[in-house]
Formats: structure tokens, C-alpha cells, sequence
């Protein structure tokens, strides 16, 4: 049995400027961390010659014997039936995936379910993949195979683990470049962060093939809007390097009113209110995570003032989901060849170490 685990992430700035419309053009940046919270993908032989895919998320299972003449098109099991079929190698095996995330919520946790299954299978096959390789295969899955309106960002957060700097260059090579802070200072970083899910679920596609027709026009607001927001990264970096977290949370405020000039669908009155609300009561700044219109409102917030702010959100009748940050990027937590007598596993357990603070 072998067990994979890729996490979900949060993106401060730049986002936007890792689609192809953008990057090609002008080369984007994101600032991002991957967070503690998973998807999970487990690997059992199989003796039939079938493939089975279960997802307990979807309450749906499948099984092939011919995956090459499988279509992928209006498959609820699209992403790993696309991750089996670009790798071209027969396998015999049953897949389960179960995630802490609802599907839908602007955590990238699209992304999270490629790479993993992709780590999944790599591992089981022993291909030589890094993790610069795990991204831009899920990246091009994703974007090519699938034909999502998709950037890159969430792929390399999923693969990378981390809170980095991201450079998407114009010539669609890319650059992970860890943020390095101080073990005080991040534990104060990461405990202004707060997540607020908005109730409302739903996939990005039409905003993100939206916002790609947009920075295809040669100017605009949307355009405009992305240089802004692309820049912003770059401060919000330079923010963290010197330990300025309260400019990082004005910053971050900037960077959620120039997205919501992109597209009109970014927000709604539901989110301005909350956010609105958040502000009044201590938040420094938020964003939508994600392409926006729903999902998790993520508030950049002084301890202090925290407090004041849950009860005015609990009042929205908003739930707040308490999480930490992730520095592993996908990775195998289990790999026991006892249980199913796989001799492709490992010859002994290997368990993810203990992040120690």
C-alpha cells in the first residue's frame, strides 16, 4: 500500500500573472504557501489487469481494463483518468482519493489532486520525477490534456510545499525561491492568517477563461489590474523579508481591490460585506482566495484584534477554518508493502517526519 499526501495553498499575490496570457507576455510572480490541509491518494495492487478509481469526495468509482480507449471528456474522475492515460504504462491497481477540502473553494485543490495521484503513480512506477517535473506535468495535464483555462501557480504550491516566491517567465520556464523568515517571525506571520469559508462552492473556469480573454487584449483594465497585482508581489515579498507584517496586510488590501477591477464577477455583496466588516473590526487586509466569486475569504489579522473579528463574521453566520502551514509539498506518508504483498512498494515503512516548531 502506498499513501501520497499533496496539500491546498493560499496565493497573497501576483495571481493572475501565472496564466500564459499574462506570462508570456510580461512574465508573472505569485507569492504563495501551500497550508496543512490535504488530499490523499491511496495506491493497492490489483491482480485483474483493471484499473479502479474511487473518490470518496465525488461519491464515484470507476473501473477500466483499457484505459487508452477511455474518454476523458465528462468524467467525474477526469484528473487521474488523464494522469493514467499521459503516462502510457500499464498498471493493475485500485487508486482511492479523499481530500479535507470541499472541491471548489479557490485552495488550488484541483491542482492538489493531479499532482498527488501524479506523485502516486511516479512513486509506484519509480520514475525519476522532482518536483519541478511533478509541476509542469500537471501544469500541462491540466492546461493541455484537459484543456482547463488554468495558470500555474496551484501546481507548484501542490508540488513544492512552502511559502515561496514563484516566477513564471515568459519563455514558460519557471522559478520556485523559498521565503526564508525567522522562526519567531513566521509564527507571527502565520497566526495573523485567518480562513473564512463564504458557504459557496463552485469551480473558477469561466472566470479564469474570462480573465484570460481580457489579458489578450492589448490594453484594459484587466491588464492593467494584473500589472498592479503582479507588482504587488513583489513588495509583499520585500514586506515579509523585513519583517514589516503590517504593511504586508495594507498591501494585501491593495492587491484585493486591484483583482476586484478585473472582473466584476471577482466579488459579490456577500464578500464586501464581510470583508468590510473584517476591516472595521481589525483586519489590516484579505483577498478572495483563488479566482474569486466564492470559496475561502482570507483575512490577514493582528491577534489582538481577532477576537473582535470572528464575532462580527460568526454574526454573518461565516465558519472559520483554523489551519497551519505546510513546508513538505507533496509527499509519500506510507509505503508498506505488507498489507497487499506489493513487491513494487517499499521493503519498509516510511512515515513523513514531524515538523518541530
Amino acid at each position: 500500500m502506498l499513501i501520497v499526501r499533496s496539500p491546498v495553498r493560499i496565493s497573497f499575490g501576483g495571481g493572475g500573472s501565472d496564466l500564459p496570457a499574462y506570462y508570456e507576455r510580461f512574465g508573472g510572480a505569485v507569492l504563495s504557501t501551500s497550508i496543512d490541509k490535504y488530499f490523499y491518494t491511496i495506491l493497492q495492487k490489483r491482480t485483474d489487469g483493471k484499473i479502479q478509481v474511487i473518490s470518496s469526495d465525488l461519491r464515484v468509482m470507476e473501473t477500466w481494463r483499457d484505459i487508452s480507449r477511455m474518454e476523458l471528456k465528462n468524467s467525474e474522475l477526469a484528473i487521474p483518468l488523464a494522469v493514467i492515460k499521459e503516462l502510457g504504462l500499464k498498471i493493475s491497481a485500485d487508486l482511492f482519493l479523499a481530500s479535507e477540502i470541499v472541491a471548489g473553494t479557490g485552495l488550488g485543490s484541483s491542482a492538489s489532486v493531479c499532482v498527488g495521484v501524479l506523485k502516486t503513480l511516479a512513486t509506484y512506477l519509480d520514475l525519476p520525477f522532482s518536483k519541478y517535473d511533478l509541476a509542469e506535468r500537471s501544469f500541462h495535464i491540466a492546461r493541455n490534456v484537459l484543456g482547463k483555462p488554468v495558470g500555474k501557480q496551484d501546481e507548484y504550491a501542490a508540488a513544492f510545499g512552502g511559502l515561496n516566491f514563484i516566477t513564471f517567465n515568459s519563455d514558460g520556464s519557471t522559478l520556485v525561491e523559498p521565503i526564508t523568515l525567522r522562526s519567531d517571525l513566521l509564527r507571527q506571520f502565520e497566526s495573523n492568517l485567518m480562513l473564512f469559508f463564504t458557504g459557496v462552492a463552485h469551480n473558477s473556469w469561466s472566470l479564469l477563461h474570462e480573465q484570460e480573454q481580457s489579458t489578450r487584449k492589448e490594453a484594459g483594465s484587466a491588464v492593467e489590474s494584473l500589472h498592479e497585482i503582479r507588482e504587488l508581489a513583489d513588495h509583499m515579498r520585500r514586506a515579509l523579508l523585513k519583517a514589516d507584517l503590517r504593511t504586508f496586510g495594507a498591501l494585501l488590501h491593495q492587491g484585493w481591490e486591484a483583482k476586484k477591477r478585473i472582473s466584476s464577477q471577482i466579488s459579490n455583496p456577500l464578500i464586501d460585506e464581510v470583508y468590510a466588516l473584517a476591516r472595521e473590526n481589525g483586519a489590516l487586509g484579505g483577498k478572495i482566495a483563488g479566482a474569486g466569486g466564492g470559496g475561502f475569504l482570507l483575512l490577514f489579522c493582528e491577534e489582538r484584534h481577532q477576537s473582535k473579528v470572528r464575532e462580527a463574521i460568526a454574526k454573518m453566520e461565516l465558519r472559520e477554518m483554523a489551519f497551519g502551514l505546510d513546508f513538505q509539498g507533496a509527499e509519500v506518508v506510507a509505503n508498506d508493502p505488507f498489507i497487499d504483498r506489493d513487491d513494487k512498494c517499499g521493503m519498509r515503512w516510511t512515515f513523513a517526519p514531524a515538523l518541530i516548531s
